[in-house]
């Protein structure tokens, strides 16, 4: 009986979608400033030369070094090249 019912809770978690963030590398030579805009929350992060970040799992809006607005899900590959960008 026990074991019926973990399984009965189990199984939910198991056929749910995995979250998935957007991966954020600076291939700059200098930290950059994004500025996240995720649920009405505004949010500066760092992101130092070479380094990797995880954000926006349920979507967000990114504002970058240059100035440009993008809108994210949370499943994008994005390089920050010379403070521009680039989704993949």
């Amino acid at each position: 009986m026990m074991a019926r019912f973990a399984a009965v809770l189990l199984v939910p978690l198991l056929a749910a979608p995995a979250v998935e963030a957007a991966s954020i590398t600076n291939t700059d030579p200098a930290a950059v400033v994004l500025v996240i805009t995720e649920s009405g929350q505004r949010v500066e992060v760092v992101v130092d030369a070479g380094a990797s970040e995880s954000l926006c799992p349920s979507g967000c809006f990114m504002t970058t070094p240059d100035g440009d607005r993008i809108g994210l899900d949370g499943g994008e590959t994005i390089d920050i090249v010379k403070g521009s960008a680039v989704v993949k």
